[in-house]
């Protein structure tokens, strides 16, 4: 009999992941038979542990914080969309001997609002809150759905505005400090924060949501997230979390590595 595919995610913390079930259930739905486990990997080992894992069989992983920008280094072919985000978050091993790395963070996103969520990117007003890696994996894909435009705000003014320069070729970008926000509205309101995992929410003005708007936390957890808890008090008309986004993203992967994407809605609704 032959050795079963191994896949695995790498992170540290990693015990938390719910990725490898995501893969499992994914693997039975479409008759792939695969392994598929978390690896804690020491800080300053990353390199070393995808190689070991290349060498035991490994066929592919998926990368979590703190190391997908190591992954990105590490990857001998990006793709343009990768290359942008300067994260990746997903590593293929080629035949030639090569790494090939991808993001798959902004398809997940944009599939799990546009789909699931049923709420067009297309021509809305998009308010991006924080400026860290999260929203740099999602910044490429949310433009290339032609929004109206995306303001990303940030604590610290100088890295929305460093951000926002990096990605103004590929659509209307605007940036500023939490509080410089005025009284704009917004279509979407995208939490790219961790302020969440601390109970935490940005100092933002209630005024942002627009009629109707989508306010999406890129956290999850099994209860609203402080930033949901805040938009629902402060007028928006919806609230989703990232639990979403994780499973399309994982889907994604799935493709990259099979070259079939399994079905999300079903595995959305088990982990709830």
């Amino acid at each position: 009999m032959s050795e079963l595919a191994k896949y695995a995610v790498m992170g540290n913390p990693v015990s938390h992941s719910k990725s490898p079930l995501i893969h499992s259930l994914f693997a039975e739905q479409c008759g792939i038979a695969l392994e598929y486990r978390a690896i804690h990997v020491d800080l300053g080992s990353f390199e070393s542990a995808v190689r070991q894992f290349r060498a035991i069989g490994g066929k592919g992983l998926n990368i979590t914080v703190p190391f997908k920008i190591e992954a990105w280094k590490l990857a001998d072919r990006r793709s343009t969309r990768a290359e942008l985000a300067g994260a990746v978050n997903t590593l293929k091993f080629l035949d030639s001997g090569n790494i090939y790395g991808e993001n798959t963070d902004g398809p997940g996103m944009l599939q799990d609002i546009e789909v699931n969520l049923a709420k067009s990117v297309t021509g809305a007003r998009v308010l991006v809150i924080g400026a860290g890696g999260a929203v740099r994996g999602v910044l490429g894909p949310l433009l290339d759905a032609q929004p109206a435009l995306i303001h990303i705000a940030n604590r610290t003014a100088a890295r929305a505005a460093e951000l926002a320069a990096v990605f103004a070729g590929s659509g209307p970008c605007t940036a500023s400090g939490l509080h410089e926000i005025g009284s704009a509205s917004y279509d979407i309101v995208i939490n790219g924060t961790a302020a969440s995992l601390q109970g935490e929410v940005p100092d933002l003005p209630g005024s942002i949501f627009a009629e109707d708007a989508l306010a999406y936390d890129m956290m999850y957890g099994s209860v609203p997230t402080t930033f949901l808890v805040w938009a629902n008090e402060n007028g928006a008309a919806q609230c989703s979390d990232g639990l979403g986004m994780l499973v399309e993203q994982a889907a994604e992967s799935f493709q990259i590595w099979h070259g079939v994407r399994p079905q999300t809605a079903e595995v959305i609704q088990q982990l709830r």
